[in-house]
């Protein structure tokens, strides 16, 4: 039997990050997080692409864009906070930004973290950006890691 694991190895990798400006009290943390693990695992700054749109809902097009570019990027990261409202509003920017990521790294020949918070309140996503719950950017990062390790084992 073999089994096959990715590793925590970010050397000699570049990452392009893709982050909504929307509720960026939360994504900027989200964001810090996410420097964090890629530096502390070998992804050096200049590396690392950050590239800012306005919502959580644009995510997915740039997203698609920038994975089929000649740019040479083994890795792409989403970080985004959805914050539910007093309308139904939430319910479809949740929705289509996770089907239009999931959909894009379908298609992608190269590894799609995702890092978009889906909070019920500003507490809750402040909570997963740092404050009790860890950051779900730091986690989203070291899943991209590992994904993009694992995926030159194939």
């Amino acid at each position: 039997m073999k089994i096959f694991e990715g590793k925590f190895d970010g050397k000699g990798k570049s990452v392009a990050i893709v982050i909504s400006k929307f509720n960026s009290a939360i994504t900027e943390k989200l964001l810090g997080g996410a420097l964090d693990a890629l530096e502390r695992h070998g992804i050096v700054k200049t590396d690392i692409s950050v590239y800012w749109v306005p919502g959580a809902f644009e995510i997915p097009v740039f997203l698609s864009h920038l994975a089929r570019s000649e740019k040479k990027i083994d890795g792409i990261l989403t970080l985004g906070a959805v914050i539910r409202g007093e309308t139904p509003h939430f319910d479809y920017i949740a929705a289509e930004t996770t089907k239009g990521i999931a959909s894009a790294a379908m298609k992608s020949s190269i590894p799609i973290s995702y890092g978009v918070l889906t909070c019920d309140t500003l507490d809750q996503a402040m909570d997963r950006a740092g404050a009790k719950s860890g950051n779900k950017g730091f986690e989203a990062a070291m899943s991209l890691l590992e994904m993009m390790d694992l995926l030159k084992n194939i």
